[in-house]
């Protein structure tokens, strides 16, 4: 059986999806808007890195992991991407349902490895691989705390070191 999203963020009706986590994949429904479009309905290059953020993001919430409580810490800390790498196949346009597929698959020191995609009803439009890393507010490197290694190690796909 597969880690759920907790149960306090689903319990609000009101509140927005976070989408869910099914076999330490993240999967995000979303929309596209006029905003993300460019004058022709199709989406805008940088947009696509909106969908992907929201994806990165919305996997640590599910996974119980928590920016605000990150920036809570003694050092206070926070993710920032270092490499990120997109491959697009299609473009998405106005109106499309989208869904945002999130792997994490390394937590190593203070770097983490993450591998996303964004389909349209089950087509690749496009993929991304992603170096993100922990840092302290100054810009210093950090390596990831425990209970972050603890809370993304069931769903990661390579051995943390």
């Amino acid at each position: 059986m597969s880690p759920r999203m907790p149960i306090s963020e689903t319990s609000n009706p009101d509140a927005p999806s976070m989408g869910r986590l099914e076999d330490g994949v993240h999967l995000l429904p979303v929309r596209v808007y006029y905003e993300d479009t460019d004058f022709s309905g199709v989406v805008y290059h940088a947009r696509y890195l909106h969908f992907l953020e929201r994806g990165r993001s919305d996997y640590l919430r599910c996974a119980g992991v928590r920016h605000a409580a990150l920036l809570e810490r003694d050092p206070p800390l926070a993710f920032a991407v270092r490499r990120m790498e997109l491959t697009f196949e299609r473009p998405a346009r106005i109106d499309d349902a989208l869904l945002v597929r999130t792997r994490y698959r390394a937590l190593k020191g203070a770097r983490i490895i993450i591998d996303q995609e964004l389909q349209r009803s089950g087509e690749r439009l496009l993929t991304a691989e992603v170096e993100a890393v922990c840092l302290t507010l100054d810009g210093r490197p950090k390596r990831a705390p425990e209970d972050l290694h603890a809370a993304l190690r069931p769903f990661l796909t390579l051995e943390a070191s």
